[in-house]
């Protein structure tokens, strides 16, 4: 399955990327309404460098997430890619193009949900929402910080 979410920021792209290298960058991008802890910081600037997430999935379950950066090309891309974690795969690419209002911030995400031929039912309904949702916000968080703080 594929999740793409892409907006325009009015920032040059060096700036939206400096945005994802900042320390507490994740901690931003963590919506409110996740019940996530992070365990481990990852710098995206290290290959192999890993990211280590607890949260509870729907509230209830445990879920221990690991994600490793595997790509690093500033200012224009990174990528990071569950080494354990709730989904059979997800593969996270950040991408940053130059766009004629400043940049163009497009994440995209390839995964398989768990549970096989149920989660890929499950998906569209429980899943995918998700994800949106939580894009959309970082998405927000991003912009804010790369046109407010300028």
């Amino acid at each position: 399955m594929k999740f793409v979410k892409e907006s325009v920021i009015r920032a040059t792209p060096e700036r939206v990327f400096a945005f994802h290298e900042l320390p507490d960058a994740f901690q931003r991008l963590v919506p409110p309404w996740e019940n996530a802890t992070v365990v481990q910081l990852a710098d995206i600037s290290v290959i192999g460098s890993q990211a280590i997430i607890e949260q509870k999935i729907f509230g209830l379950v445990p879920s221990r997430w690991v994600a490793e950066h595997t790509a690093y090309d500033p200012p224009r891309f990174f990528e990071d890619v569950q080494v354990s974690g709730p989904f059979k795969s997800w593969r996270h690419r950040h991408y940053i193009d130059p766009h004629a209002d400043g940049a163009i911030l497009r994440d995209e995400i390839e995964f398989e949900p768990p549970l096989g031929p149920l989660g890929a039912l499950a998906a569209p309904i429980f899943i995918e929402p998700k994800i949106a949702k939580m894009f959309d916000y970082r998405h927000e968080v991003t912009r804010k910080w790369c046109e407010d703080e300028a």
